[in-house]
């Protein structure tokens, strides 16, 4: 059985922490446990959050002791299995890789020694992870487990950057569901809505799901965000093979 820290949060939730270390060995952890408390359907239950490396369990004590949902935790420890989190949906996402839309774009390619299309091609050619949302509402961070930049955080965050922007940083690649203050480096645009409000379910993405961006040009950008304004556009989906 894999180890694990629980700790209270408060009266109404419980943190299931497994290893201190962002991996997707602890990931999968985290989604299978997330996965057998759903199945078990427990009265009282609430959401259930998962973040790097730990689990957020919510739940109404009126209906459901702690002490009950701690039991009910560690058995769905002992039945969780990992490896059944090893595959996942690959979302294609277009993205506008030029000019205003991709602001620091110049100064990664400089920064990395490379040309801007190597740039365009490392960061579209590599599938990237989404190990969990947060920060702002359906707001996914992800990660690709090849050919890393170099390049870190701005060292002067800007206060705001536009809705769809798609920021970078080493092995890492946030899109941005809101215009919202970022410190990351823009490497492009998605006219696609990472988090509608229309939609009974908001989140284009979830944690577990890998990410593929798709290069697009300017006139493909206009015709996909003219269909994201009437509802009508709909990202690609598809199974990934299992990743070991």
């Amino acid at each position: 059985m894999s180890e694990f820290t629980i700790r209270y949060v408060g009266d109404q939730a419980l943190s299931v922490e497994f290893e201190n270390e962002i991996s997707m060995a602890v990931s999968r952890k985290v989604r299978a446990l997330r996965r057998e408390l759903a199945r078990r359907d427990l009265p009282g239950l609430g959401e259930l959050v998962p973040s790097y490396r730990a689990l957020l369990i919510h739940y109404d004590p009126l209906t459901l002791h702690p002490e009950i949902l701690i039991r009910a935790v560690t058995e769905a420890a002992e039945a969780m299995d990992p490896a059944g989190s090893a595959g996942g949906t690959v979302v294609e996402i277009p993205v506008l890789y030029e000019g205003e839309y991709a602001m620091d774009l110049e100064e990664i390619a400089r920064f990395e020694n490379k040309t801007v299309e190597e740039i365009i091609a490392i960061h579209s050619g590599c599938d990237h992870y989404v190990y969990m949302l947060g920060f702002a509402p359906g707001h996914p961070y992800a990660a690709r487990f090849e050919h890393p930049f170099s390049i870190r955080r701005r060292s002067s965050p800007r206060v705001k950057i536009p809705a769809g922007s798609v920021a970078v940083q080493r092995d890492l690649s946030d899109i941005i569901p809101f215009e919202l203050p970022c410190g990351w480096n823009v490497i492009g645009t998605t006219p696609v809505l990472i988090c509608d409000y229309r939609k009974e379910d908001p989140f284009l993405l979830r944690p577990g799901d890998w990410i593929r961006h798709v290069p697009i040009d300017r006139a493909q950008f206009r015709e996909i965000r003219r269909q994201v304004e009437l509802g009508e556009y709909r990202c690609r989906r598809y199974e990934k093979e299992a990743v070991r």
